[in-house]
C-alpha cells in the first residue's frame, strides 16, 4: 500500500513523453490516484496482465489479512481505471473453455507508475523504517516486564528474517523473461501471470481444481 493519503500526479505530467501526457491528461478529470488504486496498478504491472479474480488473491496476499480485497470494491476501481486510461482491458479464452477479461497497464500508466514510484521511493523505504521501530517498540512494551526480554529476542529474530526474505525476493539481476509455450513470445515483465499477446495462462500456482472467474 502506497503510503500517501493520495497520490498528486498533476506535477508530475512535465516528466511524461507528450503523447503519455495526451493519453492520461487530455480531457481526463482524475488527476489524483488513492492509496488503493496505486496498489492496484502496482499489482497489476507486476503481474503483466491479470484477471479481476486473480488480482483480488494477489491483493488478499498483500495485505496479509490487514484487510479483505472484495469484488465490490475492487471491479468499480478497475472501471474507473481503465476510463482514466490507465488499463487496458482484453477478453481472451482460457484453456478450459470459459473466456477471461485480463487487465494489463497502458504505455501510459506504466509510465505513471514509475515516476511516481521512483520520485517517492527513498521517502517510502525511510517511513517503513520508522513505522517498523516504532510497531516493534510498542509491541515488546505492551508485555510484561518478565516476557519483555523474550518479547525483544522474537522481534529481534523476526525482523532479520523480514529483512533477509526482502533481500532474497528482490532481484539482483535481471531474470530471463518467460517464453509464451503457446505464441512462443517473450514476456516483457517477469513473472506474469498471463501472456500479453495472447492470453495463454503461464503458470498457474492455484491448482488445477481452483474455479475460474473473471
Amino acid at each position: 500500500m502506497w503510503l500517501n493519503k493520495f497520490l498528486d500526479m498533476s506535477d508530475d505530467v512535465k516528466e511524461l513523453a507528450v503523447e503519455v501526457k495526451d493519453k492520461l491528461f487530455k480531457e481526463r478529470k482524475q488527476k489524483k490516484l488513492t492509496p488503493l488504486e496505486f496498489t492496484i496498478l502496482e499489482s497489476v504491472y507486476s503481474s503483466g496482465m491479470i484477471s479481476g479474480y486473480d488480482l483480488i488473491e494477489k491483493l488478499n496476499d498483500h495485505f496479509a489479512g490487514t484487510w479483505e480485497a472484495k469484488s465490490g470494491t475492487v471491479y468499480p476501481i478497475l472501471s474507473k481505471l481503465k476510463s482514466n486510461g490507465f488499463l487496458d482491458k482484453k477478453t481472451v479464452k482460457s484453456p478450459i473453455g470459459p473466456l477471461k477479461k485480463l487487465y494489463s497497464l497502458t504505455k501510459a500508466g506504466e509510465k505513471m507508475l514509475m515516476v511516481k514510484v521512483n520520485q517517492g521511493f527513498l521517502e517510502q523505504i525511510q517511513f517503513m523504517e520508522n513505522f517498523l521501530i516504532e510497531l516493534a517498540s510498542i509491541y515488546i512494551k505492551s508485555a510484561s516486564e518478565k516476557e519483555q526480554k523474550q518479547q525483544i529476542k522474537f522481534v529481534h529474530d523476526l525482523l532479520r528474517e523480514t529483512i533477509s526474505n526482502i533481500i532474497q525476493k528482490v532481484p539482483l539481476k535481471m531474470e530471463a523473461n518467460q517464453i509464451c509455450p503457446s505464441c512462443q513470445i517473450e514476456q516483457e515483465v517477469p513473472h506474469a501471470i498471463y501472456c500479453s499477446y495472447c492470453g495463454t495462462e503461464l503458470n498457474d500456482s492455484r491448482g488445477e481444481d481452483s474455479p475460474e472467474k473473471t
